[in-house]
């Protein structure tokens, strides 16, 4: 049985995410081949969590990364301002012509039968160009940090953002701060960054060593890390069973893992889904409830409900509780629209604990 999660109770953050920020064009029901008009959403796999927690759940906490002196560094640097988080950035100078750039998500909502499609544009990224020496890591976790997170989005975008991970990662450790990593794994990503699927494991495989608190699927376990494990296609979506499958391969090769956590959902359509959570937790299999959900924006739901479960964890929950928290938030979460949260605590612990949709008077 792996060891429990020991969280330091003091620090100036209680936590810190590295990653990149990103800006989502988002046209709604509208295909982008015939849209007139988007919605801008700031966003990021890391910063997604970071925001969460301070807006919803009222932590202290900070995004390390990239951003760039012109306009759409100023709005996507307000917004982070604006959901109360704290940040450590490198700047970076646009040329006025080619970046470099904060990156652009165009994501197509789709509905109902027509599913959402994601693409990007991440030419001239300054997050990709960040590299280890470029923040002051002594400095920052000095000052005490209890959790720190980040993710294979951000792993991917080049050999010096997996580098400049593992620095920060070694840091954390040295600080006593627990390290937390999503799988995240995007195919495009990888194969755009170069080396695809092989240089994905290899580069995953090295930054788990350094893990306690480990976020992914089976897919992202068998895509990201290599691990062999059954059909995913062949179950049912809701069904545990394929996930805790996999959990003693993965202590196998990462003992120091205590915790491995993911969201279920089976999709019925764009605007129906099946919704759920599992954890391993230092040898105990934990199961969320199961619910239906009318989904608004799905973007951001996996964030969300690593957010929960992190503040579970943060503020001395049960395990148990922990969990349902994160499923609650995720749930929440895609009831409106952008990628980070618009919940508040009360409503979660409610869904948490058994509410329903009825009308608050």
């Amino acid at each position: 049985m792996s060891e429990r999660l020991q969280i330091r109770s003091d620090g100036a953050l209680d936590f810190l995410s590295l990653g990149a920020l990103v800006h989502r064009l988002d046209p709604g029901l509208v295909p982008f081949r015939k849209a007139t008009q988007c919605t801008i959403h700031v966003s990021g796999g890391e910063f997604n969590c970071a925001a969460n927690l301070a807006d919803c759940f009222e932590l202290r906490t900070a995004i390390a990364s990239a951003m760039v002196d012109y306009p759409i560094g100023d709005l996507i640097a307000e917004r982070v301002r604006a959901m109360g988080v704290r940040s450590f950035y490198k700047r970076f100078k646009h040329d006025g012509a080619r970046g470099p750039n904060m990156a652009t998500v165009y994501s197509d909502r789709g509905h109902g039968i027509r599913g959402p499609v994601v693409f990007y544009n991440r030419c001239n990224e300054a997050a990709a160009q960040l590299k280890p020496g470029d923040f002051d890591w002594p400095a920052i976790f000095g000052a005490g940090v209890r959790w720190f997170h980040t993710g294979g989005i951000f792993a991917s975008l080049s050999e010096t953002t997996a580098e400049l991970i593992v620095e920060a990662m070694r840091a954390a450790k040295a600080h006593d701060a627990v390290v937390s990593f999503d799988l995240n794994y995007r195919e495009k990503l990888w194969k755009a960054a170069g080396g695809g699927a092989e240089r994905a494991r290899a580069v995953l495989g090295r930054i788990v060593e350094h893990v306690d608190v480990l976020v992914g699927n089976e897919e992202d376990l068998q895509q990201g890390l290599g691990l062999p494990g059954p059909e995913v296609a062949a179950a049912s979506k809701l069904d545990p069973g394929a996930f805790f499958s996999m959990i003693d391969r993965v202590v196998s090769r990462y003992p120091q893992v205590k915790i491995v956590a993911t969201t279920l959902r089976e999709v019925h359509s764009t605007s129906r889904h099946r919704w759920s959570a599992v954890a391993w937790m230092w040898g105990q299999r934990l199961l969320a409830p199961t619910c239906d959900l009318d989904v608004h924006d799905r973007v951001g739901g996996g964030d969300a409900f690593a957010s929960g479960l992190f503040y579970g964890l943060l503020t001395g929950e049960s395990e148990q509780e922990s969990v349902r928290l994160g499923w609650a938030h995720g749930a929440l979460a895609t009831t409106f629209p952008g990628d980070t949260t618009m919940a508040t605590l009360e409503q979660v612990r409610a869904l948490a604990g058994g509410g329903s949709a009825r009308i608050q008077r």
